[in-house]
């Protein structure tokens, strides 16, 4: 005999509270009871759809007493899924305030259909239909035990639940060894494995499948649902559109720091232009007091302007040096800036502007002070000479070669041996000065260059020169650990940079807790401690090394060139080429997908003769082509 129509709106009722109590517990929300009584004042209700909307309602009256304020909520919320483009039929806010249990039991279907069974798609199914599909599909190899028709007696005894957790988990349980006639045991089986190893609620009781005449379709439907969106994370196309979507995210952050440099250079080469010319054009008054002004807004200048010029010229150095040894890091092709944006152009244009800058200052010097030449040679020698010793510093450091520890020594020479001496020869320099002074010499003939700016620019190369050694070290490591991705690589050592505030290269108990949170690696504290000791223990401190060594234990995925174009392959159905399809059918991320499509060199297919054709299989991508000229031996 068939289940009675209230029998199966009890059934339905207790699975929809269940399902509805599995959303307020993410947000920590007392369960419901009873749908019909828990869901009258609109506040549960309201509080359900801000979860499945993932916003805010707004203001509502969270203590309703009165009728007219329990139906102020309720139709805050009917407007909210109505506004989601769900259609409602044949219910009002009365009726949910009435507690009309038929009506509400469709309300909460068309939720469930709406937030958990309207984006299941299989092979151009959608919704029951393909939810159905899938179930076929994965439980197509346990026939004849297992014959899913519908989502009512097809799931009587068990079989087709414990199916479905073998097909994918097949470590949780063995199929083969359940005894197929024990129908309440394979039943609860299956419920018990579903919560406490995939995270499935459990929405249905045993008797709910093994005892209804039939089993109530939307309670099954919706409890089958779950497994879809359990198990559809473990799509082998989803691990590939990872790898992809990755190694797009490292090319993205090449391809922006390339434009960056390229903007910024430019930028910055017409900046230092303009200010030549304004040198070279600007005639010098006859009065002092106008010539004093220009004298006092040239010392601005060199103050600020300048000082931001000489500050972005060090950054497009580190930044171009970079770019290239990412490059090499992960076998990349090296990049060459364009003829005018080289850095020699950028220094070819910094020495016209010094120049430029001490025929100014010399024709505003000849005009206002008498020349102490003594003085002002002794002073400017020593300054020049220790300008020229930072300009060959400068470019030293700009034109490093050779390996990783071949740089690292050479840098680490030059902050030992080359910095003190040019230190000292500063504090002779600051004492000729201080002659100056006294002698009334207000600016040097012989020189624009002072002790105070060359000290700033001395400090600046010192703290390049540190961050160069702090980062080939890093990189060091970087190469060393061949079994992380670059993107894993590029995410590890940006993270290690980001937290360590002090840019002494290690990470303190603090700084150490906060990288690892924000790659999603929780330890207790008393776990930090311990761990953060250790690694101290091991290497004298947290260093990039052995922050690096830990999320190497921690974290296992390698993706070599070779596995990529096994990824593009696999996506391209083993075509020659691949579509804008093919990618938005493998889950990629619209931002990648856009990002392949403009680096990826492209044709458009010929269409004549096919009608039908979607716009988004017109265009060939030749990502074989592409990889070949992205990585070096491919």
């Amino acid at each position: 005999m068939n289940q009675t129509k209230t029998g199966l709106e009890q059934i339905q009722a207790k699975t929809f509270c269940k399902w509805l109590n599995s959303k307020l517990e993410t947000r920590g929300l007392p369960p419901m009871t009873s749908l019909a009584s828990d869901l009258s004042d609109g506040v549960r209700l309201i509080q359900l759809m801000e979860i499945m909307g993932d916003c805010s309602l707004g203001r509502y009256v969270a203590n309703p007493r009165m009728r007219v304020q329990k139906a102020e909520n309720v139709t805050k919320a009917l407007q909210f899924i109505k506004d989601r483009g769900v259609h409602l039929t044949n219910i009002a806010a009365e009726d949910i305030i009435d507690g009309n249990l038929k009506l509400i039991l469709g309300l909460i279907w068309t939720l469930i259909l709406r937030f958990t069974i309207a984006d299941i798609s299989e092979e151009g199914l959608s919704a029951k239909d393909g939810l159905l599909l899938w179930v076929q599909r994965k439980t197509k190899g346990y026939a004849p035990e297992v014959d899913v028709k519908d989502f009512t007696w097809s799931w009587g005894d068990g079989l087709a639940l414990c199916a479905l957790i073998h097909h994918h988990r097949p470590e949780l349980l063995d199929y083969d060894a359940l005894d197929k006639s024990e129908r309440e045991r394979n039943t609860e089986l299956a419920f018990r494995i579903a919560q406490e190893h995939l995270g499935i609620p459990r929405l249905l009781d045993v008797s709910d499948l093994c005892d209804a005449r039939p089993p109530d379709e939307r309670s099954v439907m919706t409890y089958v649902a779950s497994f879809f969106h359990a198990f559809s994370s473990m799509k082998k196309s989803e691990t590939v559109a990872r790898r992809v979507e990755k190694f797009a995210l490292v090319m993205q952050g090449i391809w922006s720091s390339r434009n960056d440099y390229e903007r910024r250079v430019r930028l910055l080469l017409s900046t230092l232009l303009t200010r030549r010319q304004s040198f070279l054009t600007t005639q010098l008054p006859e009065t002092y007091p106008l010539v004093r002004a220009l004298a006092t807004e040239f010392s601005t200048y060199k103050s600020t302007d300048k000082r931001s010029w000489v500050v972005e010229r060090q950054e497009l150095r580190d930044l171009l040096s970079n770019i290239q040894v990412k490059l090499r890091t992960y076998g990349m092709r090296a990049f060459e800036p364009e003829v005018g944006e080289r850095v020699e152009d950028l220094d070819e244009s910094w020495v016209l502007l010094l120049k430029s800058e001490e025929e100014w200052s010399k024709g505003i010097r000849d005009r206002i002070i008498e020349i102490k030449d003594k003085l002002m040679r002794r002073s400017a020698a020593k300054a020049e000479d220790i300008h020229a010793r930072l300009q060959t510093l400068e470019r030293e450091l700009s034109s490093l070669t050779g390996s990783l520890e071949t740089q690292k020594s050479h840098v680490s020479a030059l902050l030992t041996d080359t910095l003190p001496s040019i230190t000292a020869a500063l504090e002779d320099l600051v004492a000729a000065e201080e002659e100056c002074t006294k002698a009334n010499v207000e600016e040097n003939d012989y020189t624009v260059l002072r002790a105070e700016d060359l000290t700033w620019e001395l400090e600046l190369i010192r703290t390049s020169l540190g961050r160069r050694v702090a980062f080939i070290e890093n990189q060091i490591v970087s190469r060393e650990t061949t079994n992380l991705t670059p993107a894993q690589l590029e995410e590890f050592e940006s993270t290690f940079r980001h937290f360590d505030a002090d840019a002494t290269n290690t990470l303190n108990v603090d700084e150490f807790t906060a990288a690892l949170a924000s790659l999603s690696i929780s330890y207790s504290d008393e776990e930090i401690d311990s761990i953060h000791a250790t690694l101290v223990e091991d290497y004298g401190a947290v260093t990039y090394k052995a922050f690096t060594s830990l999320l190497v234990e921690i974290t296992q995925d390698t993706s070599s060139v070779d596995q990529l174009g096994e990824a593009f392959r696999e996506m391209a159905k083993e075509k020659p080429y691949i579509t804008e399809l093919d990618l938005q059918l493998a889950i990629l991320p619209a931002a990648s997908i856009e990002f392949l499509k403009s680096v990826i060199p492209s044709q458009e297919l010929d269409t004549n003769g096919h009608d039908g054709v979607d716009d988004r299989e017109k265009v060939a991508y030749d990502y074989d082509g592409f990889l070949a000229d992205t990585f070096e031996g491919y």
